[in-house]
Protein backbone atom coordinates (compact mmCIF):
# COMPACT_ATOMS: atom_id res chain seq x y z
CA UNK A 1 0.00 0.00 0.00
CA UNK A 2 1.18 3.90 -0.70
CA UNK A 3 1.22 6.56 1.78
CA UNK A 4 0.47 9.82 0.99
CA UNK A 5 3.01 12.63 1.37
CA UNK A 6 3.40 16.01 1.45
CA UNK A 7 6.94 17.31 0.49
CA UNK A 8 7.97 21.07 1.04
CA UNK A 9 10.88 22.19 -1.24
CA UNK A 10 12.21 25.69 0.04
CA UNK A 11 13.23 26.98 -3.65
CA UNK A 12 13.95 31.01 -3.43
CA UNK A 13 12.35 32.89 -6.53
CA UNK A 14 10.49 29.58 -7.89
CA UNK A 15 7.40 31.26 -8.46
CA UNK A 16 8.67 33.42 -10.97
CA UNK A 17 9.55 30.54 -12.81
CA UNK A 18 8.81 30.19 -16.32
CA UNK A 19 6.41 27.12 -17.91
CA UNK A 20 9.77 26.39 -19.56
CA UNK A 21 11.39 25.94 -15.78
CA UNK A 22 8.41 24.19 -14.35
CA UNK A 23 8.38 21.49 -17.48
CA UNK A 24 12.30 20.67 -17.12
CA UNK A 25 11.42 20.21 -13.33
CA UNK A 26 8.50 18.07 -14.09
CA UNK A 27 10.96 15.77 -16.86
CA UNK A 28 13.54 15.51 -14.54
CA UNK A 29 11.36 14.14 -11.52
CA UNK A 30 9.87 11.72 -14.10
CA UNK A 31 12.86 10.53 -14.85
CA UNK A 32 13.67 9.63 -11.39
CA UNK A 33 10.28 8.43 -10.91
CA UNK A 34 10.74 5.54 -13.76
CA UNK A 35 13.48 4.83 -12.89
CA UNK A 36 12.50 4.03 -8.90
CA UNK A 37 9.34 2.22 -10.35
CA UNK A 38 5.74 1.54 -8.88
CA UNK A 39 7.04 2.48 -5.64
CA UNK A 40 6.23 6.43 -5.70
CA UNK A 41 4.30 8.47 -7.47
CA UNK A 42 3.99 11.84 -8.18
CA UNK A 43 0.30 13.30 -7.36
CA UNK A 44 0.67 17.05 -7.68
CA UNK A 45 2.61 20.43 -6.89
CA UNK A 46 1.36 23.61 -5.54
CA UNK A 47 4.29 26.43 -6.56
CA UNK A 48 4.67 29.30 -4.46
CA UNK A 49 6.91 32.64 -4.57
CA UNK A 50 9.46 30.64 -2.73
CA UNK A 51 8.48 27.35 -2.28
CA UNK A 52 6.98 24.06 -3.71
CA UNK A 53 4.57 21.55 -1.54
CA UNK A 54 4.53 18.34 -3.96
CA UNK A 55 1.72 15.56 -3.09
CA UNK A 56 3.44 11.82 -3.63
CA UNK A 57 2.17 8.26 -3.18
CA UNK A 58 4.69 6.29 -1.80
CA UNK A 59 5.71 3.21 -0.17
CA UNK A 60 7.58 5.00 2.42
CA UNK A 61 9.47 8.50 3.39
CA UNK A 62 13.17 7.06 2.34
CA UNK A 63 11.72 6.15 -1.11
CA UNK A 64 10.86 9.86 -1.36
CA UNK A 65 13.94 11.47 -0.03
CA UNK A 66 15.64 9.03 -2.52
CA UNK A 67 13.55 10.76 -5.47
CA UNK A 68 14.72 14.39 -4.37
CA UNK A 69 17.83 13.36 -3.51
CA UNK A 70 18.17 11.96 -7.11
CA UNK A 71 16.67 14.66 -9.14
CA UNK A 72 18.54 17.35 -7.13
CA UNK A 73 15.57 18.88 -5.65
CA UNK A 74 15.56 19.67 -1.73
CA UNK A 75 13.06 18.08 0.37
CA UNK A 76 13.03 20.08 3.43
CA UNK A 77 9.98 19.02 4.92
CA UNK A 78 8.53 15.28 4.48
CA UNK A 79 5.34 14.53 5.90
CA UNK A 80 3.09 11.81 6.00
CA UNK A 81 -0.54 12.40 5.79
CA UNK A 82 -2.98 10.74 8.19
CA UNK A 83 -6.77 11.57 6.52
CA UNK A 84 -7.58 13.36 3.62
CA UNK A 85 -10.85 15.71 4.66
CA UNK A 86 -13.15 17.40 2.07
CA UNK A 87 -16.18 19.44 1.58
CA UNK A 88 -18.07 15.92 1.46
CA UNK A 89 -16.64 15.19 5.30
CA UNK A 90 -19.16 18.49 6.17
CA UNK A 91 -21.72 17.69 8.36
CA UNK A 92 -25.32 19.40 6.59
CA UNK A 93 -25.55 23.25 6.30
CA UNK A 94 -21.65 23.02 8.08
CA UNK A 95 -23.49 22.55 12.07
CA UNK A 96 -20.16 21.07 13.03
CA UNK A 97 -18.31 24.23 12.60
CA UNK A 98 -21.29 26.28 14.65
CA UNK A 99 -21.92 24.84 17.56
CA UNK A 100 -19.72 22.11 20.16
CA UNK A 101 -20.33 18.61 20.17
CA UNK A 102 -23.21 17.30 22.34
CA UNK A 103 -21.04 14.18 22.99
CA UNK A 104 -18.93 15.98 25.56
CA UNK A 105 -15.74 15.61 23.86
CA UNK A 106 -14.44 19.37 22.90
CA UNK A 107 -13.31 19.61 19.42
CA UNK A 108 -10.36 21.78 18.44
CA UNK A 109 -12.35 23.31 15.37
CA UNK A 110 -14.81 25.21 17.68
CA UNK A 111 -13.91 29.38 18.32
Amino acid sequence: MLNRYIIERKIPGVGSGSDADFGKMASKSNEVLTSLGPKIQWVQSFITKDKVYCEYLAENEDIVKEHAKLAGFPADSVLKVNHVCDPTEAESDFDAFRKPETSGKQSNLHA
